[in-house]
């Protein structure tokens, strides 16, 4: 399988260059030159596969296969109960209205990021083993990325992670679960400005080409292909579990900021999983909303992002937007970088409302919508009271966004994004309940706390990691 990137450079690169090198040199990200293709009778043979040998059936397809014996080990050291909470590693939570939640939070920091960074961590370490270099990790986050990447990094030989939030826009749990860490290779940097700020910073560092190759620079965001595809899996284990019978639709609604979660479900699609509808849940930060209603794609600057209680998707600039846009463009790198470089650049928004690709999107099935905070107070409300069932605000946007897409006959999971405990102040406001807490993090809030505070300045950043590696 070789990779090529959204903006042009030519397929010729490998999984393992790609997975320690996050952008391309020409800005762009990176994509598999195709999309394996599974039949019917492939999908029939998937069924009843433990969690980790449907993640090496999936992943084996896009890494060389002399990897593969070393494949089988990671997915098998990674998705254990130990790590997950039960052998299941993703569970199906009904609902009641035809509904149901797909379980991906129940990894070490309570959130969905878990399902592809404690794969990451063991991918990175063993490549570098064979390579002996060092990886320096550059990321940000606006909420569950950040602890999800530093839970799977701490302490792994040959890697240091450098993570950006914005200051004190994070729930109290997010923020103590990651800046409570000590181990000496996590460096949090709490950046005084919005999340795209923080995405802005590390896109620019990644951009310097010399400095990134001088320093050993990756990225752990979705930016980086590893992390998508490893979110492939558990689309195909949810409609493994969900559907009526093999070929049947099942859909799919996906709480999403910075569009990498429902990206994984439209490659699960584009693999021939049977996806009836896609739909893209987000809050008051609702530019990606706005483009499948409109075809006009405008990111805010930082004035006009708002800051709610459902924080992780506080995003409005999609960076996994682009690798979709360019699937649906005919895979048309020019027209790509147009778009993304030189008009997002000039005029600051972009319009596909009158082009073919608009057209594409509209019919295959990709819809969308956003919810405010007052509605995510209620559907948590309405999902305790009629299901007993606490959900956190992301999957509340989910939950709410879906009601309004079902169709009769058509199973419909919803992606439970975080555990609630997270949020808990949301919680209280909407059921007067705390949500229970896993063992060992009752104290988590009251822990020091060791983070770097730092202006929006991309100088100050390279300044930071150059004193640090």
């Amino acid at each position: 399988m070789n990779y090529l990137s959204t903006r042009g450079e030519a397929a010729q690169r490998q999984f393992d260059d790609i997975l320690l090198e996050g952008l391309a040199p020409d800005g762009g990200l990176y994509l598999p030159d195709h999309y394996p293709s599974l039949t019917r009778g492939d999908l029939q043979s998937l069924q009843g596969l433990s969690y980790p040998d449907l993640a090496f059936e999936i992943l084996r397809r896009y890494t060389a296969p002399a990897d593969a014996a070393a494949l089988r080990q990671l997915v098998h050291a990674t998705y254990t109960a130990e790590h997950f909470g039960s052998d299941e590693i993703v569970r199906i939570k009904p609902l009641s209205g035809g509904m149901a939640l797909l379980g991906v939070s129940e990894g070490p920091t309570l959130a969905f990021k878990d399902m592809a960074m404690q794969l990451l961590g063991r991918l990175f370490e063993h490549a570098l083993a064979r390579s002996g270099e060092v990886l320096n990790i550059l990321g940000a986050t606006s909420g569950d990325t950040g602890s999800a990447a530093e839970y799977a990094m701490r302490g792994r030989h040959g890697i240091r992670v450098f993570m950006l939030s914005p200051f004190g826009k994070m729930s109290p749990f997010q923020t103590a679960q990651m800046y409570s860490l000590t181990d000496d290779n996590i460096h949090n940097i709490a950046v005084q400005d919005v999340f795209d700020t923080c995405q802005d910073m590390v896109k620019a560092v990644s951009g310097d080409l010399e400095f990134k190759r001088r320093h050993r620079i990756g990225t752990i965001n979705s930016i980086n292909w590893a992390r998508v595809v490893a979110q492939v899996v558990y689309y195909f284990a949810g409609y493994l579990r969900t559907a009526r019978s093999i070929g049947d639709p099942v859909s799919f609604a996906v709480p999403s900021g910075n569009f990498g979660n429902i990206l994984a479900a439209h490659v699960a699609r584009q693999m021939g999983l049977p996806i009836h509808k896609l739909i893209l849940a987000t809050n008051e930060n609702n530019v990606l909303d706005e483009f499948f209603r409109t075809g006009v794609y405008r990111p805010r600057g930082p004035a006009e992002t708002h800051h709610t209680s459902s924080p992780s998707m506080d995003i409005s600039k999609a960076s996994n937007f682009e690798r979709y846009v360019f699937d649906m463009l005919g895979r048309n790198a020019s027209r790509t970088r147009d778009l993304f470089e030189r008009q997002l650049t000039e005029r600051g928004f972009f319009d596909l409302s009158h082009d073919p690709a608009y057209v594409r999107m509209r019919s295959s099935g990709m819809v969308s919508g956003h919810s405010n905070h007052a509605q995510r107070v209620q559907t948590i409300r309405e999902v305790w009271q009629r299901d007993r069932v606490m959900i956190d605000p992301h999957t509340a946007d989910g939950v709410a966004v879906a009601r309004s897409h079902q169709d009769e006959g058509v199973p419909m999971l919803v992606v439970e994004t975080a555990l609630p405990a997270k949020f808990s102040a949301t919680l209280v406001e909407a059921i007067a309940q705390e949500p229970p807490r896993p063992p060992g993090s009752e104290d988590l809030e009251r822990r020091p706390q060791r983070f770097t505070v730092m202006k929006p300045d991309v100088d100050a950043l390279k300044a930071y990691i150059t004193q640090h590696v």
